[in-house]
């Protein structure tokens, strides 16, 4: 049994001390904060750094979220033991797990743009990071075991690595977010060079009951070029540079991707009636808003019934567009052959229907002209059709456009078959069986 005034005593020392440490000059505070980073570039093979996806992973995530916030102060105590929101049950927010010896010892939440916002946005202007070119994802529910807080970073430095690799390579982000504690902001600082946001310090942050919270963000285009400049000459383990942009981690399991998608959904309907309706409440208490946009995106029967009701359920369907479960980036052209010459245009296809696709493109394309698109819808997986620009719009060096088909290819068939009725990232490696002409 601890002693609590053991516990009063630690934290009066703790506090006294981060009260002095803070008259420090910022450039003394930022030197102190780098001299502790010790990053391992060959980690224990007992290490695994994955997506969690099944219950056991994610409720065990969930219960060390929990315990850390309620340690903290930033929740109070659930019945569930779990601290579960929302943004968990998104297709557009993936959580990372880092497991030792099989067991679940860190993790930390990465949230995408979604018809939901982000949880900071409420407090926080993402205007001018908005302004900027490149998805926005918030960096939230960071929580590491007790018994690996004092180890030097055994568990953080590869759980940070995980997501800075995760978010260039895989999560098609550029810009990272994230509200935390004016105690903890100087470790993003100096260590991972985030910037704060127009509204410094905000008294009351509601999705940390109340805490006060900073929020800042940080350009993942732009960092490597700090990370350089400031870890460029210091010793291996010290070096964040090589670290994060010239070191391989055996431990880190990527998923497989068959198709160019850049988000990983793992709630099935089961996951989402355990975590958000048996053990919390959370879908209980969305408003009518909130519970119509779940319907818009998990539009299939299979999830009908593990979905809270909305009492206008036609009027929304009426009123509201269907949300894509799967985001895309695959790359293309599209080639428009005359007499005197063949024009090709690079594009970046985000969006595939059965007779049509979306797509960027960087030049004018010209419309209501027939022409050939060839689309690597995968790293093995190519679809060539011929199609037609049928609207458009562009504004300096950025255009949208919207491509309609001839007829498509088998291969444009599997993709958008699964498209419509796939339910997890793993669906995508068994396009064939979504397949129904």
């Amino acid at each position: 049994m601890k002693n609590p005034r053991a516990s009063d005593a630690r934290r009066f020392l703790h506090q006294t001390l981060r009260k002095a440490f803070s008259f420090f000059p910022r450039s003394l505070r930022f030197a102190v904060y780098r001299s502790f980073v010790d990053c391992d570039p060959r980690p224990d093979k007992r290490l695994v750094l994955k997506i969690a996806e099944t219950r056991e992973e994610l409720q065990a995530c969930f219960k060390l979220l929990h315990d850390a916030y309620v340690g903290s102060g930033f929740m109070r105590p659930d019945p569930s033991g779990m601290r579960v929101t929302i943004y968990h049950a998104l297709p557009t927010t993936t959580t990372l797990c880092a497991k030792y010896d099989d067991e679940v010892v860190g993790t930390i939440s990465l949230i995408r743009e979604s018809v939901f916002g982000f949880p900071l946005q409420s407090i926080f202007d993402l205007h001018e990071v908005r302004e900027k070119k490149g998805r926005v994802a918030e960096v939230s529910a960071l929580a590491v075991h007790p018994k690996f807080r004092n180890t030097g970073g055994t568990i953080l430095f590869p759980l940070m690595k995980f997501m800075y690799e995760y978010c260039t390579t895989f999560f098609d982000t550029r810009h990272l977010v994230i509200a935390v504690n004016p105690n903890r902001i100087e470790m993003y600082e100096s260590l991972l060079f985030f910037e704060r946001l127009a509204e410094n310090e905000v008294e009351n942050y509601d999705f940390a009951n109340g805490a006060p919270a900073v929020g800042a963000s940080v350009d993942l285009h732009v960092a490597p070029e700090i990370f350089k400049r400031v870890y460029g000459k210091k010793p291996r383990r010290k070096n964040l540079y090589l670290y994060f942009l010239r070191t391989r981690l055996r431990n880190i399991v990527m998923p497989s991707r068959r198709y160019f998608t850049t988000n990983d959904p793992v709630m099935t309907p089961d996951l989402l009636d355990y975590f958000f309706n048996q053990c919390t409440h959370t879908f209980q208490n969305l408003n009518e808003r909130e519970k119509g946009l779940l319907h818009s995106i998990y539009n299939l029967p299979e999830y009908k019934e593990v979905l809270p009701v909305i009492f206008s359920e036609s009027n929304f369907r009426i009123r509201q567009r269907r949300h894509q479960r799967y985001s895309l980036k695959c790359p293309g052209s599209f080639s428009v052959i005359s007499p005197e010459k063949t024009e090709v245009y690079a594009l970046r296809v985000v969006e595939f229907s059965d007779d049509g696709f979306l797509a960027h493109s960087k030049a004018p394309l010209p419309t209501n002209v027939w022409g050939e698109a060839s689309i690597r819808l995968g790293s093995e997986e190519k679809s060539i059709v011929k199609a037609m620009v049928v609207r458009g719009n562009h504004k300096g060096s950025h255009g949208f456009y919207g491509f309609k088909l001839v007829e498509s290819d088998l291969s444009w068939r599997k993709l958008v078959s699964v498209l419509k009725s796939g339910t997890t990232h793993e669906d995508l490696d068994n396009a064939t069986r979504f397949l129904t002409d």
